[in-house]
């Protein structure tokens, strides 16, 4: 199909390709303003979350894919698909839906490997295609403020960064340690795999390449070899689970925590799903007796092209689930956790505070993830309207990334040129 890159006043039609928790995230948006942009199909392999979005969208059968090579068979009259299948299942469906003349709105990371992400970005440039990155920091009223502070120049010159990546027990184990990512191979390293949201941040802060780089972490803590003496190899029946801190009994079954992507069959209840988990399935293990091989710990330096340093941090033992970051400046500088932004200035001690705390917990990333798919909307609709996350800037935050995870491996630093 051939069409328009910039679609006018028309709504922007979209098939979304993976319909998990991400999506119906972003579908918010369709929910909100049918009047900007319309869901006119869906591939999706669960029959039962098919069956929920096309009852929802009240989409015809014929307009619902189990396997995306179906509906690129038989491609849909639409504007752009997005693309937040599991992350190992992004390049391939990412790549047809662009030579189809798609444009794309695809959920991070980009690809499993950096040639695959900048032959993405190659193919969409000659196309004449869109693609939007899910980077939603940038879209974070509290991650803007600090870009704003930033760029006003009101404090100076940045000088240095030091930001880190408190992943939070709860979503570690669930997701790195049982869960979808925590092998490298069915996905990617840790810090694609989530912090290319945090070195997208960076480089937007700092607004200059990255010169070099080194990078250090390691698996420390779950392996079999630090499983506490006579621990089972399942929670449910492990004789201390009522004082592990890693409980699957206690996540899931207890604090009913984290459970939001188990599938509830028709005629079966919320706790026989998770029972039937907890015995059989990959979240009832335990942590020291699963197939991770993820780090659960890992820094990152760089210096860049500017002469800017920064320092980056990711830890999964931490209670909470946030970002903390401090900016150095010429003339002052600034520091938060995502609740509480202080900007100070050294000339008489002025200092503002910024509080976040009456959106710090709303859905959608508050707000941002629906600021993101109003942006890749607006990004089609006029061609002034320039989109925030380009497949150019995602695939520079990437490249770190892959580069870190070669420096990590081979204890080397990593001089960095220009990539083609």
């Amino acid at each position: 199909m051939e069409q328009d890159v910039f679609l006018g006043d028309s709504p922007v039609r979209i098939v979304a390709i993976g319909a998990g928790n991400r999506t119906n995230k972003y579908l918010e948006y369709v929910r909100m303003h049918p009047d900007r942009l319309q869901l006119v199909g869906v591939v999706e392999v669960n029959a039962n979350r098919m069956q929920r979005i096309a009852e929802e969208f009240k989409l015809d059968s014929n307009h619902c894919f189990a396997d995306y090579n179906d509906f690129f068979a038989h491609p849909l009259p639409a504007d752009a698909v997005l693309i937040a299948t599991p992350e190992n299942l992004h390049y391939d469906p990412c790549i047809k839906a662009i030579e189809a003349g798609y444009h794309v709105l695809l959920e991070k990371p980009i690809a499993q490997t950096l040639e695959e992400c900048n032959d993405i970005a190659v193919r969409a440039q000659r196309k004449g295609v869109l693609v939007g990155v899910c980077h939603v920091l940038r879209y974070h009223p509290y991650f803007m403020k600090i870009k704003e502070i930033v760029d006003s120049d009101e404090l100076g010159a940045v000088i240095s960064i030091n930001h880190t990546a408190s992943v939070g027990l709860d979503r570690s184990l669930h997701g790195f340690v049982r869960g979808l990512w925590s092998k490298e191979e069915n996905t990617n390293p840790m810090l694609i795999a989530k912090c290319c949201h945090d070195i997208d941040l960076l480089l937007w802060l700092t607004r200059t390449p990255c010169k070099r780089l080194t990078s250090f972490g390691s698996l420390r803590w779950f392996r079999s070899e630090n499983a506490p003496m006579n621990s089972s190899d399942r929670c449910i029946n492990c004789h201390i689970e009522a004082k592990c801190p890693y409980s699957a009994v206690d996540l899931y079954y207890n604090r009913r925590d984290w459970i939001s992507n188990f599938d509830i069959p028709e005629g079966r209840t919320l706790n026989e799903v998770l029972l039937e988990e907890l015995r059989h399935g990959r979240y009832g293990r335990c942590v020291f007796h699963c197939d991770n091989d993820v780090v659960d710990h890992q820094i990152l330096s760089m210096e860049m092209e500017s002469g800017v340093t920064v320092n980056f941090s990711m830890d999964i033992f931490t209670s909470d689930d946030c970002r903390e970051t401090h900016v150095k400046l010429t003339h002052g500088e600034i520091d938060g956790n995502e609740v509480r932004l202080r900007v100070r200035k050294f000339r008489d001690n002025e200092e503002r505070v910024f509080d976040f705390s009456h959106i710090s917990k709303k859905p959608f990333h508050a707000g941002a993830d629906l600021k993101l798919v109003d942006d890749f909307v607006k990004a089609l609709s006029c061609k002034e309207h320039k989109l925030r996350t380009s497949i150019e800037n995602s695939v520079e935050s990437h490249r770190i990334c892959y580069e870190a995870e070669r420096s990590r491996l081979t204890g080397k630093t990593i001089e960095l040129g220009s990539y083609s």
